[in-house]
This record gives C-alpha cells, sequence and structure tokens, in this order.
C-alpha cells in the first residue's frame, strides 16, 4: 500500500498498531505527547511528527488512539491540531471509547472542512494491538472507507462496519465496555471472596479458568492480581470513564442497568481511594478484611 498513514497516541493499544501499520508495508508517521516514544519508534523505522498537524501535511490517513473525546478534540482542534491541516479527501479514523452523540458531530464538524471520518472504537488489549489483531467496531459513509484503503485491514484481524454514520460504532464499543466492566468487577469480587474464604488464589485461578464461571476478563486480569503487579494496561479510571458513558447512554432512553451501575460505584471507589491510575484489576482493593498476594521475592 502506498499510503502515509500517521497514528496519533502510542499507548499500550497506539504502539502495537503502528507497528502492525509499519510491518504492512506503510509509511508510518507517528505523534505522541511523550517525545521519548516517538523517537524509539522513528528509530526503528517510523516517522516522527512534533504535532498532530505536522502529520496532518504529510498523511492521507490518520488513527487517533488517545484516551478519551477531550483528548480527541484536542488533537484535532487545539493548538497545532490536525483538523485544520488535512487534506481534502484524507481520512480521520477515531478509535477512542466516546459518546456516540459525540462522535457524530465530529463527524460533520470534520465534513464541513472536506475531510472524511470514521466512527472506529477498538478491543483486544495490547497483545493484539502488536500482532495486528484487535477489533474494531466502526460506522462512516462509504468514501471514508474508501479512503481509509487497507489501513483498517493491517491493524485489525476484524473490522466490523456497523453502519453508514458515525455513532454506530461508538454504541457498539460502549456495549461491550458495559460487558467488561461489569466483568472486571465480578472477577475482582469473586477473587476477594476466594481470598477472605482461605482458598489458595493460585488454584482458585486455575480451577476457575477451567470452569464454567470463567470469563475472558477474569482470564485475563486475576494474574495482576496473583502477580501483584498493578502496572496500568488499562486504569481504574478508565472505567470510571467508560461506564460512565454506559450510563449516559442509557439514562438518555430511562433504561435500567443495575450491574453497571453498581460495578460503576465500585470503580468510583477504587479511584476516591488512591487507585484510580492503576491496573483495573486493583478494583479488587476495595474489599475489606482480605490479604493480597505480594510480590514474589
Amino acid at each position: 500500500m502506498d499510503k502515509n498513514v500517521g497514528v496519533i497516541g502510542l499507548g499500550a493499544m497506539g504502539a502495537g498498531m503502528a507497528a502492525s501499520l509499519r510491518r504492512a508495508g506503510l509509511r508510518v508517521h507517528v505523534f505522541d505527547v511523550r517525545q521519548p516514544a516517538v523517537a524509539d519508534f522513528a528509530r526503528d523505522g517510523g516517522v516522527g511528527c512534533a504535532s498532530p498537524a505536522e502529520m496532518a501535511a504529510h498523511c492521507d490517513v490518520i488513527v487517533s488512539v488517545v484516551v478519551d473525546a477531550r483528548q480527541t478534540e484536542s488533537v484535532l482542534f487545539g493548538e497545532n491540531g490536525c483538523a485544520a491541516a488535512m487534506k481534502a479527501g484524507s481520512v480521520f479514523v477515531m478509535c477512542s471509547t466516546v459518546d456516540p452523540k459525540w462522535s457524530a458531530g465530529i463527524e460533520e464538524r470534520l465534513l464541513a472542512k472536506g475531510v472524511h471520518y470514521l466512527d472506529a472504537p477498538i478491543s483486544g488489549g495490547a497483545a493484539r494491538a502488536a500482532k495486528g489483531e484487535i477489533t474494531m467496531m466502526t460506522a462512516g459513509r462509504p468514501q471514508a472507507y474508501a479512503a481509509a484503503g487497507g489501513v483498517l485491514d493491517a491493524m485489525a484481524a476484524k473490522v466490523y462496519r456497523l453502519g453508514d454514520r458515525a455513532g454506530a460504532g461508538s454504541k457498539v464499543k460502549v456495549i461491550n465496555q458495559l460487558l467488561a466492566g461489569v466483568h472486571i468487577a465480578a472477577a475482582a469480587e469473586a477473587m476477594a471472596l476466594g481470598l477472605r474464604e482461605g482458598v489458595d488464589a493460585a488454584a482458585l485461578y486455575e480451577v476457575i479458568t477451567h470452569s464454567a464461571g470463567n470469563s475472558w476478563m477474569f482470564e485475563n486480569r486475576m494474574p495482576h492480581v496473583l502477580a501483584a503487579d498493578y502496572t496500568p494496561l488499562s486504569a481504574v479510571d478508565i472505567f470510571v470513564k467508560d461506564l460512565g458513558l454506559v450510563l449516559d447512554l442509557a439514562r438518555s432512553s430511562k433504561f435500567p442497568l443495575p450491574l453497571s451501575s453498581t460495578a460503576h460505584q465500585m470503580f468510583m471507589q477504587a479511584s476516591s481511594a488512591g487507585f484510580g491510575r492503576e491496573d483495573d484489576s486493583a478494583v479488587i482493593k476495595i474489599f475489606p478484611g482480605i490479604e493480597l498476594p505480594g510480590k514474589a521475592q
């Protein structure tokens, strides 16, 4: 593919996505507020950019993998943002978890500038991102897909087309996050009960992951608890935000979500206790009267 592609945000997901694009033979330009991350990627065979605006001057496709709507607004319309510099007919691929109505509004703002937009939240984790095997939940006009060319397939094992207007992809991602957040909270609750009852934590993990009570989140997150490693791959505060989006979406149609509400309160409690920037599995720290595993000596 003879394309210049930009990736904004070199966190756990963005770095892997950028590497996947590079493996596919694309000319990959990157920007991150952490300049060492940009320098590392450029040293391995990419192009570092000093700002989103600089990237936009060179790239036909820009993939944004920042934390939330506020950061996306900043890289688009803030100082040295890319929106004003993007070429007519280029496409902005928005991969954050955001309010679906907000995403639809960004589509309209960019279309007014002659720029295409794809509502394209992602899932799969850092390991799959590094392999080019994430899932993308996309929605947008046919012209936006055409402008993106094969870029989406270079990053993802599954690219779902969920609608011809922005917003549908974000709705599906919000629903995915409902399950993800509830499952992490339930996994933490189950492990906490096991610890309270004196069950060997490693044995409990082994049994559950080979039994009907298992979930992807239990299997993926509880090893962080067993290793006492709360280095954030996805932080507690991410689920404060994402479950908040879940509840906002449901509130607009007065739809009850009792499990989501409880899980949101659990993550809120963990954040308020000072664990907001730790791995989301740190929600287990809200449970009283348990002794969590310590780091191996």
